[in-house]
């Protein structure tokens, strides 16, 4: 008898994982396939989570009830705030985690989780019956769906290259993905090729960690789930050397055997996390560059080598890293590598993340043309959110560039498209103030709890906190700090004493006062930290905020406008060629989006407004 499930998830990576709990946590059965087990939740390249903008989707993704914050907290080595002593805007958590710990507790969530199996081997074709998803053929077998999520990370006719070796295999020698692609382009969908790359892993008690800059934790942040009331206490060290002249001698004297320059490597890599060769040609300015020193796993004697990226040949490598202070003697335990593989143009994509060739039919992750394992289960997430929606005939979920940071990157991928492997960073969201991770939560738990996937624990420790925050504010702008304390507190900051008592909410308007010089106040004994935090910076923000919910306002105007989906832009007389070509091919949701496409300028967008006006007479 031919099986039937509701969903079937194509790779188990953290894209997948994340779709298919979702899938299966809103009530549809869903099958989650694998190369092998273990690349469940696999983290082939550095094993941390989050970091600038990343950390902001991964408390996204938590407050709209996914597990990658969950799994992160539980697996963590070390945490800290990136770029604390700057605004709340840029300020990002950033988690090491342990490989294996991760691998573990997500294989557990999964084997847990009802209406979800898990099973190893790879779809070979995923089969379309006028115009809409059908079935998979999964090894031989063929198996009825409905939805098909795609999450094929980097394995798709993947190709390892290093100096003149070269390997058909996915990431630390795992089976790839072979058949897919090539059947998924006789369907009409679009290929090409990126690259991207990961540093040798050295053994620990090789490396002279003495004359490395000791890089320690922090056990006063918050965790990365709203779940998780336990500080990391107990972290593991990281450590911080550079390169050096004699290190980027070595590389420009072996220049020609890299394939990045010499022609073996076609794919288009990450700009934001280059290889040391590139480093080192691109900035020949700079006399050094970091590498930081990162544990792979509590129970492993691995060292991740941050910064040190390279697909040269392995008695280079040696070479490069011998050159480096702290790691003259230092074991190889596996080399440096570059990986090919093949992935989308997301410009085939709706905001649901559906194909918009193929019913039923989603993409979601690095094949998407991201980079990141917090990009891939964002977008993970809301695919298998879409997908249960799509099967249940529902509105799909689109979060808007003032609703998330996920919002930005989606919009980014499926209206932009991408060049390069795409990274998410706070420079590309135009709301940041507003979508701060600490508030993700209150912007987001409300949405996950409408469409059924936040709990009903989840729930309450939400709308506990709510109430708590609350407080808060009316204890801020109730209490009265008397002078002498006030003025010692603004005197500390660099202003003068104050004269009269002041309010604890305008105490905190002053520059240079933080939530933590109210700390000392008897009213606050108590009071949540974290808590009181949030409740600073809105106060203490509160003009900027005005000013920027202001222009989302205005912006909503423009997301608010439906454009039909067969609107023919081609009849548009007044529309430029190019605008008319953009338009057609990425046929934007809103007048919004349409905005945002490059090539289409504002006056293509009083022309849209002006037909849609008139269609709408």
């Amino acid at each position: 008898m031919k099986r039937f499930f509701d969903a079937v998830v194509i790779g188990a990576g953290h894209a997948g994982v994340e779709a298919a709990l979702a899938i299966a946590r809103l009530g549809k059965t869903v099958l989650l396939t694998a190369t092998q087990i273990e690349t469940v939740a696999y983290m082939p390249c550095n094993p941390h989570i989050g970091g600038t903008g990343k950390g902001h989707l991964v408390r996204e993704i938590d407050a709209l009830g996914g597990e990658m914050g969950v799994n992160a907290d539980k697996s963590l080595l070390q945490i800290k705030m990136l770029n604390s002593t700057k605004g709340p805007a840029v300020q990002s958590l950033r988690g090491q985690a342990d490989k294996q710990a991760y691998h573990d507790c997500m294989l557990e969530t999964i084997y847990n989780q009802e209406r979800l199996t898990l099973e190893i081997g790879e779809v070979e074709s995923v089969n379309v019956s006028d115009g809409t998803v059908s079935s998979v053929v999964f090894k031989g077998e063929e198996i009825d769906t409905t939805a098909v999520v795609v999450c094929a990370g980097v394995y798709m006719n993947a190709r390892i290259i290093r100096g003149e070796e070269e390997y058909f295999e996915g990431p630390s020698k795992f089976a790839r993905s072979e058949k897919l692609s090539k059947q998924l382009e006789t369907l009409g969908v679009e290929f090409r090729r990126f690259k991207t790359g990961t540093p040798a892993r050295i053994y620990r008690d090789s490396i002279d960690f003495s004359v490395m800059e000791k890089e320690d934790g922090e056990d006063s942040v918050y965790s990365f789930s709203h779940l998780t009331k336990v500080k990391l206490v107990e972290q593991l060290p990281c450590y911080l050397t550079y390169t050096n002249e004699e290190t980027h001698n070595i590389i420009k004297e072996n220049i020609d055997r890299a394939p990045m320059y010499n022609g073996a490597i076609k794919g288009t890599g990450p700009r934001y996390c280059p290889s040391i060769e590139d480093k080192v040609m691109r900035f020949y300015d700079k006399p050094r560059h970091q590498i930081f020193v990162e544990p792979e796993s509590a129970d492993s004697d691995l060292m991740y080598i941050q910064g040190l990226s390279s697909s040269m040949p392995r008695d280079v490598q040696e070479k490069m890293y011998h050159s480096i202070k702290g790691l003259e003697h230092c074991r190889f335990a596996k080399y440096a590598y570059a990986i090919e593989y093949d992935c989308i143009d997301p410009l085939q994509l709706k905001p649901s993340l559906e194909c918009k060739k193929i019913n039923g039919l989603f993409f979601a992750g690095q094949v998407n043309g991201s980079s990141g394992y917090e990009e891939a289960a964002a977008q993970g997430l809301i695919a298998g959110i879409n997908a249960k929606r799509y099967l249940a005939n529902e509105e799909p979920i689109i979060l808007s560039r003032s609703d998330a940071y996920i919002g930005v990157l989606i919009d980014d991928l499926v209206t932009r498209g991408t060049n390069e492997p795409y990274r998410m960073m706070t420079a590309r969201c135009e709301y940041r103030l507003t979508l701060r991770q600490d508030n993700a939560d209150r912007r987001l738990t409300q949405i996950g709890r409408d469409f059924g996937l936040v709990d009903d624990y989840r729930y309450s420790v939400f709308t506990k906190k709510q109430e708590e925050w609350q407080r808060v504010s009316e204890l801020l702008n109730n209490v009265s700090v008397k002078a002498d304390i006030a003025s010692a507190i603004v005197e500390r900051a660099g202003e003068h004493p104050i004269i009269g008592s002041i309010k604890a909410s305008e105490l905190l308007k002053h520059n240079g006062v933080t939530y933590k010089d109210l700390l000392p106040l008897p009213e606050l004994e108590g009071v949540d930290e974290e808590i009181l935090m949030e409740v600073a910076v809105e106060i203490k923000y509160q003009g900027y905020l005005k000013k920027e919910r202001a222009a989302i306002k205005e912006a909503q105007k423009m997301e608010s406008q439906i454009i039909p989906e067969d609107l023919d832009y081609n009849k548009i007389v007044n529309l430029r060629l190019e605008a008319r070509q953009k338009l057609s091919q990425i046929k934007p949701r809103t007048l919004g989006q349409a905005g945002r496409i490059s090539g289409v300028s504002p006056a293509d967008i009083n022309v849209l407004i002006i037909e849609l006006l008139k269609k709408k007479k």
